[in-house]
């Protein structure tokens, strides 16, 4: 009898968790769409730190690609748990956040137990964060979300105010200079409009002939 697996099953179930759920929201955000962005910051601040610092301080290269695919599954596991809140987990003195780190570690061994044995150990690799690029996945996991506060508060919902506070100011205290490097060129304190990304009403895909 043929034995169907059901890991892409699971991963599917990603774009049924919703983040902010104890918010009010004028735009909804599920965690598939959460861990796309969460990539691709990642891929950027490891390419940062390999093209911009690397060469001043002599550390270690950080895998981008890797970086990137890490974070495509750091929070995978909510597909079992649901999204915790962190105001929640540090309810107690951080008593649900020992749960919920219980809940997560099941989660990633009944992902494992979803694959065949053959594939098994790759994909461990994906589940075991190494410390550096676990640091960098952290950080554009802030990223990311002050990125959700602002397009919030951008359309005039001011409950994540606070929020966005709280997190730029952890981002600020980050010891990750691919980070502030981020900040500095690529985050805007609001989202732009469609006009402002096009410039020029799109002559520029013209080149020089639809220049006038």
């Amino acid at each position: 009898m043929k034995t169907t697996f059901k890991f892409f099953e699971f991963i599917g179930r990603m774009s049924q968790i919703f983040r902010w759920s104890l918010m009010r929201n004028t735009k909804q955000e599920d965690l598939k769409q959460h861990s796309f962005d969460v990539a691709i910051i990642s891929h950027a601040l490891a390419t940062i730190w390999n093209e911009v610092f690397l060469s001043r301080v002599g550390y270690m290269p950080v895998d981008a690609n890797q970086a990137a695919v890490c974070a495509l599954y750091h929070d995978s596991q909510e597909v079992f748990t649901g999204d915790i809140p962190t105001p929640i987990k540090m309810f107690g003195g951080g008593i649900i956040k020992g749960i919920a780190d219980q809940l997560e570690g099941m989660a990633t061994s009944k992902y494992l137990s979803s694959l065949p044995e053959q594939l098994r150990p790759a994909y461990q690799q994906v589940f075991d964060i190494p410390p550096r690029i676990k640091g960098i996945i952290k950080a554009a996991d802030r990223i990311s979300a002050l990125k959700k506060c602002r397009e919030e508060i951008a359309a005039g919902n001011s409950e994540f105010k606070p929020a966005a506070a709280r997190i730029e100011e952890l981002l600020k205290a980050s010891d990750l200079p691919e980070v502030h490097y981020f900040m500095e060129n690529f985050m805007l304190d609001r989202p732009m409009s469609l006009d402002e990304l096009i410039e020029g009403n799109g002559s520029w895909l013209l080149g020089d002939e639809g220049g006038e």
